[in-house]
């Protein structure tokens, strides 16, 4: 099975400081959902974690983060894109919990319910905590610099091995290049 995992908010959504509280306020990144559907045709399971402490806070309510996601479900579908898979942490950081990034819960939780190793598995995210959480769990790290990542990128101490791109759709283009075909003089 091949699978990819997305933080949610500044990889496939603009991001806000104040939180994406509403449905109106989930807008996606010009080619994010198309790069989506590009992984679906390509036979990637693409799962989304993200940290979602706006619960917490009381920023917004269960009711409303489904109704959130509920729009990225309808809006990637109007383009052939399908999420497999939506896991969220609700906790805010001083809850101290297993399942918010960059403690690797999440990452956990995904690889218990799709049965798989996340080893090599391609992670992306806009900050240090999303490749985090990744590399710890034996997850590829790409960055991107959409929402929170160009400032991820300059303050530095990224994972080992993390690739950097401007975004989703840069990234996903990236993933899916077909290795050269081999060439032999007979």
């Amino acid at each position: 099975m091949k699978m990819i995992i997305l933080d949610r908010d500044g990889v496939i959504n603009h991001d806000s400081p104040a939180f994406i509280k509403s449905p109106a306020e989930w807008i996606p990144i010009p080619g994010s959902l198309e790069a989506i559907a590009q992984l679906n045709q390509a036979g990637y399971r693409v799962v989304v974690a993200s940290n979602q402490s706006g619960i917490a806070r009381e920023l917004f309510d269960m009711r409303t983060l489904n109704a959130i996601h509920q729009k990225m479900h309808m809006m990637a579908q109007q383009v052939g894109a399908d999420i497999d898979a939506i896991f969220f942490c609700p906790h805010a950081a001083i809850d101290n919990c297993d399942c918010r990034k960059p403690k690797p819960g999440m990452f956990d939780e995904i690889s218990k319910r799709f049965k798989i190793s996340l080893k090599g598995v391609p992670t992306v995210g806009d900050s240090l905590r999303d490749l985090q959480a990744g590399f710890i769990s034996g997850c590829a790290p790409h960055l991107v610099l959409t929402g929170k990542g160009q400032k991820t990128s300059e303050t530095g101490g990224l994972p080992p091995g993390t690739r950097v791109y401007p975004d989703l759709a840069a990234m996903v283009g990236e993933l899916l290049k077909a290795p050269a075909p081999l060439s032999f003089n007979i």
